[in-house]
């Protein structure tokens, strides 16, 4: 069974993707729907086209989605269409290293973690039509948008608002065309995520996890998600999870954020605990109430 990790960006998904893999019954695969390459854009993890951030998948249009998922899951990986895609030195090393991780862990009977924020408005058709084990990290929205003001991010309302079906099936996003345009980051962010956070509360087949309760007390916590995920719990997971969560002060891996290696994720050792602490960084206390005011439903 596939497991899907996601949530908005920067809500902890690349942490908990790669925990989850620590234990070794799983092959990492890095947001195959991420229109940008890297790290999407890649047909030989994900032999479909993506056209939007936040793409929506449902049965109306699963013709292309389902096929091309269903080939991520089984771990079969399209060496030609890759080839023929990206050829640079990088594209090469990234090739090798994916094909062989599908390849051998087809053989070895593992199964495809995908760690996809991109999927998050999707969430509960990979639960239903791929059967995947869904979980969803919510981050506290503060925290969120202190995250995204440090690293200078915005959403651009127009890629949900020009996807038809998802306005269709969550006409809620009719209340971001006010937002287009703006150059209000925190409103933009703010409001993100507060519709977001709605959608996945109503969506079944999945499990809700809060990034802060997770980060606050890990070993348990992943504990949980892998009897959720139908993993095995092994002394081998156990240490890696405690070496990679629990780093003591001043080891520079506070943070947990850093673009590096060949899938490009996000994730790096940290303390899980004094990250919390430097969430809000950045935002006054009037700033962050603002936020509260925004996120509150």
């Amino acid at each position: 069974m596939t497991v899907l990790v996601t949530g908005l960006p920067r809500s902890g998904t690349s942490w908990t993707g790669k925990m989850l893999a620590a234990g070794g019954d799983l092959v990492y695969v890095n947001e195959p729907l991420n229109p940008q390459h890297p790290p999407g854009r890649c047909p030989g993890v994900l032999s479909a086209q993506v056209t939007h951030r936040f793409q929506y998948i449902c049965d109306d249009n699963a013709g292309v989605w389902l096929p091309a998922f269903r080939d991520t899951a089984a771990l079969r990986y399209r060496w030609l269409a890759e080839l023929r895609a990206n050829r640079s030195p990088y594209d090469l090393a990234r090739l090798l290293r994916y094909g062989t991780a599908f390849t051998l862990g087809r053989l070895a009977g593992r199964r495809a973690l995908l760690d996809d924020p991109f999927a998050v408005l999707s969430a509960g058709w990979f639960a239903r039509r791929l059967g995947c084990r869904v979980i969803a990290l919510v981050r506290d929205p503060v925290s969120f948008v202190a995250s995204w003001e440090r690293l200078g991010w915005t959403v651009y309302f127009h890629e949900l608002l020009e996807q038809p079906l998802l306005v269709r099936d969550h006409p809620e996003l009719l209340e971001l065309r006010a937002l287009v345009g703006s150059q209000d980051r925190v409103a933009k962010a703010a409001a993100l995520w507060r519709v977001t956070t709605g959608i996945l509360e109503r969506t079944p087949g999945i499990l809700l996890t809060s990034y802060e309760s997770l980060a606050a007390d890990p070993l348990p916590g992943f504990r949980r998600l892998y009897a959720y995920a139908g993993l095995r719990w092994t002394p081998a997971a156990e240490r890696r999870i405690t070496r990679a969560c629990c780093h003591e002060a001043g080891d520079g891996a506070g943070s947990g954020f850093a673009w590096s290696g060949l899938s490009r994720t996000a994730y790096r050792p940290m303390n899980s605990r004094q990250a919390l602490a430097a969430g809000p960084r950045g935002l006054t206390p009037d700033q962050a109430a603002r936020i509260r005011d925004l996120t509150t439903t």
